[in-house]
C-alpha cells in the first residue's frame, strides 16, 4: 500500500538527483558494484569503477538502502526536495582477516540487469582457492568458472568459450597486459593483495571494450588507505610478498599503495636441481597514487612492473615481462555526468641470451593509449556510456645481435611494424519497464597499418603458393620490396560493432536474458602451440593478414532461490569468427620476417551450454559449474585446386574441451578454522599421435598423416584442499595473521601436459612418453596484516 502511494504521488512531480561516492570506512577505498536501492519503488543503481553513483527520482520521501556483500547495510530515510550529494562509508560485517566472499554480489537487482555472461571474483575468494605451491592466483581461479579452461598445467593464458588465449583482452587498471604469466604459466602476474575488483566478460560485452573477440578480463587495483598506514603480505614456499598503503600528501585527501612480490622457485622445481648455477624466479611491483583535488576532481597514477628470469648456468638466459603506467583524471561535470580521461603506456618485452652460441635476441610490443570515457545518468531508467580511445602500436618482431667479440653471429633486425587503432562507442542502459531492461550500443573501430622501412612485394599479391603436384603450400619468392613512409598507410580497416542485450524478469527472482555481440580483433598472436609462450610474437593486421571478426549469440536463464540462499545461471552460446589465421604444415614462425608466407585466413566456430549453481549463504558456500561445448576451425582452399588446411574440413581447435566440470566450496567451522576445496575435470586436449613409423639410416621416424587434432590427451582432473587457521588472539591485536595449509592434487593424479613419441635407446622402437608436471604438492603460507 505504501509503495503504491509513493508511486502515484510522484507522478507529475519535479525530479531531483542524488549522487555521491561510496567508500570503505576503514580505508576510504572506493567500492565497485555497491547497490544503491529504493526498495519501496523498485528503483536502484550500482556504483561504477570509481565508486560513483547517480539516480534521479521524483520529489518525495524514500527509504534508501545501501547494500554490498561482506559489509553492513545502511538503511535511512531521505527527503528528496532538491539535488543532493550523499557520500556513504560502509563498514565490514566482519573484521576477520581475508573473509571468504564467494561472489561479489548476487543481489536481486542483477536478475533484472541485461548484463549477462559476466563473472565476478573478489581478492578474498582468490586467496582462499587452493592452488599449486600455495600461491594465490587470479588466472587459475577464473578457470573454476563455467566456459573457462586452461591448456593444462604449466600452460599460460586461458581459453574462454572455445576461443584462443590471444583472443582475451586482459586489462590492469585499463592498461593492456600482453602476457599474464610468470614462470611459463606456473603463476599469474596479478598480486592478489593489490587487487580490488575482477570482472570476466564472456559475452554481452559492453561497447566500451574492443580489440578482442573472445573475452575481457577487467582488473582494478586498490587505491590505498587514505586514513592510516597499513601493511600486509605473506610468506610462502616459492614467493613472498609485501604491500604498504597509507595517506599521501594529506590525510583523507590522497593515498598511496606499493606492493611487491619476489619468488625463489628454482629452489623447489626438481627439473632445475642438477646445478647450483640454475636460476628461475620472478619479481613484480604494483604502485598506485591518488589525490582528491576537490569534490569534482580526482587524479590517479598507477603502474605495474614485472620480470621473469630463467637461466641455465651461464649458457642460457631468458628474461621477459610487462610494464604499464596509467595517468587518470576523474571529473564530475554535473550530478549526472561522470568522466574519466586516461593516458596509458603498455610494454611487453622478451629477451633471450644464448652465450654458448654468442648472441642476444630481443622482441616485444609497445602501445600508447589515450581514452576518454563518460557516463551520463540521464534518468533513473536511462543511462548513456560513450567515449573514444586511440592506441598507437610499435611491434618489434625481433633483433639478433652478437654478445661477445668472438661470436660468429651477424647483427640482424626484423622489420618493425606500426599501427594505430581508433575506437568510438556509445552504449545505453535502458529500463523499458519494471520487467524489461535493455543494453544496446555500437562501437566504430578503425585500424590503420602504418608504413614501415621494408615491405615485401609478391607477384599477384600472393605470398603463399600451392604446388598441385605435391599437394603442399610453398613460400613465394618476393619480386621486390618497397619502403613506405610512416605517415602513409599500408592498409586500413573499419568495422561497425553493434552490441545488444536484454533481460526480461518474470518476477523478482527469475529472468531470461539474451545478447548479441559483433567484435573485431586487429592483433594476432603467432604461435603454433596450444598455449602462448613468452617467445610468441604479436603481429598486426595488414596487407596479407585480415582482422578477426566475431558474431556471438547467447541466451540465458537466471533464478534466485530461497531468498538468494541459492542461485542458478544457465546459458547457451554460439559464436563464429571470420579470418582466424591458420598455419600451413611445417610453418616456421620464429624470427620470420615474412610471416605471410606461413599462414592462411580461415574461420572458427564454438557453441555450448554453461551451468552455474551457487550456494550463497550459511557456513558452507560454493559453486558447481559445468560446460558442454565444441570449438572447431577450418581453412578451405582459396581456389578449387587447393586443399586448404586439413583438406578444408572442420577440425578441433587445441582448446576444444567437450566437458568441463569445476567445483569450489568453503566451510567455516568457527572463527578459527575455515576449509576450502576445489575439483576440476576437463576433457583431454586435442592432439595428434603418429599413425605409423619408418626406419631411415638406423633411426625410427614416426609418421603423422591423420587429420589435425584428431586424437586427445587423457582427461585432466584433480582435487585441491586447504585449511585456514586464524588465531583467536588476532581480535585484540594490531598484528593479524593466518596460516593457510594446502594440498594441490590431493590424490596425486599424473595429468599429461603432453605426450611425445621418441625412440627407446635400448629397443630402438618409438614409444609414447607422458610428461607430467605436478603430482601431489603440499604447501603452507603465512599471511599477515598490521
Amino acid at each position: 500500500m505504501l509503495c503504491t502511494l509513493v508511486h502515484y504521488s510522484s507522478i507529475g512531480q519535479e525530479k531531483f538527483t542524488i549522487n555521491g561516492t561510496i567508500t570503505e570506512q576503514s580505508s576510504n577505498e572506493t567500492l565497485i558494484g555497491v547497490n544503491v536501492l529504493f526498495p519501496e519503488i523498485g528503483k536502484g543503481v550500482v556504483t561504477n569503477e570509481y565508486g560513483f553513483y547517480s539516480i534521479t527520482l521524483p520529489e518525495g520521501t524514500y527509504k534508501l538502502q545501501i547494500s554490498y556483500l561482506g559489509f553492513k547495510d545502511i538503511i535511512q530515510e531521505i527527503t528528496l526536495n532538491e539535488d543532493k550529494k550523499l557520500n556513504f562509508q560502509l563498514s565490514e560485517a566482519s573484521e576477520m582477516l581475508d573473509e571468504v566472499v564467494i561472489t561479489e554480489n548476487v543481489e536481486k537487482v542483477n536478475i533484472k540487469n541485461p548484463q549477462m555472461s559476466l563473472n565476478k571474483l573478489t581478492a578474498g575468494t582468490i586467496k582462499q582457492i587452493p592452488v599449486v605451491l600455495g600461491e594465490a592466483d587470479v588466472i587459475k581461479s577464473i578457470i573454476l568458472l563455467p566456459g573457462v579452461t586452461s591448456g593444462g598445467e604449466g600452460a599460460s593464458g586461458f581459453n574462454v568459450r572455445g576461443g584462443a588465449a590471444d583472443q582475451n583482452l586482459i586489462l590492469l587498471d585499463e592498461a593492456t597486459i600482453f602476457n599474464s604469466s610468470h614462470l611459463f604459466g606456473f603463476f599469474s602476474v596479478f598480486n592478489p593483495d593489490a587487487i580490488k575488483d575482477i570482472k570476466l566478460y564472456k559475452g554481452g560485452i559492453p561497447a566500451k571494450y574492443g580489440g578482442r573477440v573472445s573475452s575481457v578480463l577487467d582488473i582494478y587495483q586498490k587505491e590505498g588507505n587514505s586514513k592510516d598506514f597499513h601493511f600486509n603480505g605473506g610468506l610462502g614456499l616459492v614467493s613472498s610478498r609485501l604491500l604498504a598503503e597509507g595517506p599521501f600528501i594529506k590525510r583523507n585527501k590522497g593515498a598511496f599503495l606499493v606492493g611487491g612480490r619476489a619468488s625463489y622457485a628454482h629452489l623447489f622445481l626438481p627439473i632445475l636441481d642438477d646445478g647450483n648455477d640454475n636460476v628461475a624466479y620472478f619479481y613484480d611491483l604494483n604502485a598506485k597514487f591518488n589525490y582528491k583535488i576537490n569534490e569534482n576532481n580526482n587524479i590517479f597514477i598507477s603502474g605495474y612492473f614485472g620480470r621473469d628470469v630463467f637461466s641455465i648456468s651461464e649458457s642460457f638466459r631468458n628474461t621477459y615481462g610487462n610494464r604499464v603506467l596509467n595517468l587518470r583524471w576523474n571529473h564530475l561535470f554535473s550530478d549526472k555526468l561522470f568522466s574519466n580521461l586516461s593516458l596509458i603506456y603498455s610494454d611487453y618485452f622478451y629477451g633471450l641470451e644464448l652465450d654458448f652460441v654468442g648472441f642476444e635476441w630481443d622482441s616485444g610490443i609497445r602501445n600508447l593509449n589515450v581514452k576518454y570515457d563518460l557516463k551520463h545518468y540521464l534518468s533513473d531508467n536511462f543511462q548513456l556510456n560513450y567515449g573514444i580511445n586511440d592506441i598507437y602500436y610499435r611491434f618489434n618482431p625481433g633483433e639478433i645481435k652478437p654478445n661477445r667479440d668472438d661470436s660468429g653471429i651477424t647483427r640482424d633486425k626484423l622489420i618493425d611494424k606500426y599501427a594505430n587503432e581508433l575506437g568510438v562507442y556509445i552504449d545505453a542502459e535502458h529500463k523499458i519497464s519494471n520487467n524489461l531492461s535493455l543494453q544496446y550500443g555500437v562501437r566504430l573501430s578503425n585500424f590503420t597499418r602504418l608504413g614501415q622501412d621494408e615491405l615485401n612485394i609478391y607477384e599477384n599479391d600472393n605470398p603463399l603458393l600451392f604446388d598441385e603436384e605435391l599437394q603442399i603450400y610453398e613460400a613465394a619468392d618476393p619480386i621486390g620490396t618497397e619502403r613506405i613512409s610512416r605517415s602513409d598507410q599500408i592498409e586500413n580497416f573499419t568495422n561497425l560493432e553493434p552490441r545488444v542485450a536484454l533481460a526480461y524478469a518474470f518476477n523478482d527472482n527469475t529472468s531470461i536474458k539474451a545478447s548479441y555481440n559483433r567484435m573485431a580483433q586487429y592483433l594476432h598472436l603467432l604461435s603454433n602451440t596450444s598455449s602462448p609462450t613468452p617467445l610468441d610474437v604479436w603481429t598486426p593486421s595488414g596487407k596479407y593478414v585480415k582482422p578477426q571478426l566475431l558474431n556471438q549469440y547467447a541466451l540465458g536463464y537466471f533464478k534466485s532461490i530461497k531468498d538468494d540462499a541459492y542461485s542458478l545461471e544457465a546459458e547457451v552460446f554460439y559464436k563464429d569468427i571470420e579470418n582466424r589465421i591458420d598455419y600451413i604444415d611445417g610453418a616456421e614462425l620464429i624470427a620470420n620476417d615474412a610471416i605471410e608466407q606461413e599462414i592462411l585466413n580461415g574461420e572458427a566456430r564454438a557453441y555450448g551450454l554453461e551451468l552455474l549453481i551457487r550456494k550463497n549463504q550459511g557456513k558452507f558456500k560454493g559453486w558447481l559449474a559445468y560446460t558442454l561445448s565444441k570449438s572447431e576451425q577450418r581453412t578451405p582452399g582459396r581456389t578449387p585446386v587447393e586443399t586448404g588446411i586439413n583438406d578444408g574440413e572442420w577440425y578441433n581447435t587445441p582448446f576444444d574441451k567437450t566437458h568441463d566440470i569445476s567445483f569450489n566450496g568453503s566451510y567455516e567451522l568457527n572463527e578459527k578454522w575455515k576449509f576450502n576445496a576445489n575439483f576440476l575435470f576437463q576433457t583431454g586436449q586435442p592432439t595428434n599421435y603418429p599413425s605409423g613409423q619408418f626406419e631411415f639410416q638406423g633411426l625410427v621416424v614416426p609418421i603423422f598423416d591423420g587429420l589435425r587434432n584428431d586424437q586427445r590427451l587423457p582427461a585432466y582432473h584433480r582435487m585441491d584442499v586447504s585449511a585456514t587457521l586464524t588465531p583467536r588472539k588476532n581480535k585484540n591485536r594490531k598484528w593479524q595473521g593466518e596460516w593457510v595449509f594446502s594440498i594441490y592434487n590431493l590424490y596425486n593424479r599424473r595429468n599429461a601436459a603432453s605426450i611425445t613419441f621418441s625412440q627407446n635407446t635400448e629397443t630402438r622402437v618409438n614409444e609414447a612418453v607422458r610428461t607430467s608436471i605436478f603430482g601431489i604438492v603440499p604447501a603452507v603460507t603465512y599471511n599477515f596484516k598490521f
